[in-house]
């Protein structure tokens, strides 16, 4: 289940990046780069093939939606046993609901938080960005029409 997901011996923190697979994926990946300069990264994700593929260090959550409410339990309880296996001090996330719930988890245990929201959302917000932006330290879109430039913030896009 795991790929090497101890502390590196650096001064750097420590960034889970949670994403689900498909679009949430791709565009995590667009900001690895920035993330693995920034910190020794984790990356967690429903489809453990994407990150191999990728060559990276990840753990695997299992994927689930707001009409899957048992499996958003057994998430939830699964996310918190790796929230305190790895001990972020940063959590980032592109979506879906399980990296929604990494980033809860991440909040309340201290660690600075980062939702990014889809650039698939033009129109409004994704629900789970809706809800980051009341916990998240940062929450962006990537449409500037989204921003209310307090709460949710626009800085570009990933692709």
């Amino acid at each position: 289940m795991t790929n090497e997901t101890s502390k590196q011996q650096t001064n750097l923190p420590t960034i889970l990046a949670a994403a689900s697979g498909g679009g949430h994926w791709n565009q995590m990946m667009q900001l690895r780069p920035a993330l693995e300069i920034s910190g020794n990264v984790i990356f967690a994700t429903t489809d453990p093939q994407l990150a191999k593929l990728a060559s990276a260090k990840y753990e695997v959550i299992e994927d689930y939606n707001q009409s899957q409410p048992m499996k958003i339990l057994k998430g939830l309880f699964a996310a918190h046993r790796l929230i305190r296996k790895i001990k972020p001090d940063i959590v980032v996330s592109t979506g879906a609901a399980p990296g929604l719930v990494c980033l809860l988890l991440g909040h309340l245990s201290g660690a600075r938080t980062i939702w990014v929201d889809s650039i698939a959302n033009a129109e409004k917000l994704s629900l789970s960005g809706r809800i980051a932006s009341n916990f998240a330290s940062i929450t962006l879109t990537q449409w500037e029409a989204l921003s209310d430039k307090n709460r949710i913030q626009y800085a570009g896009s990933v692709l």
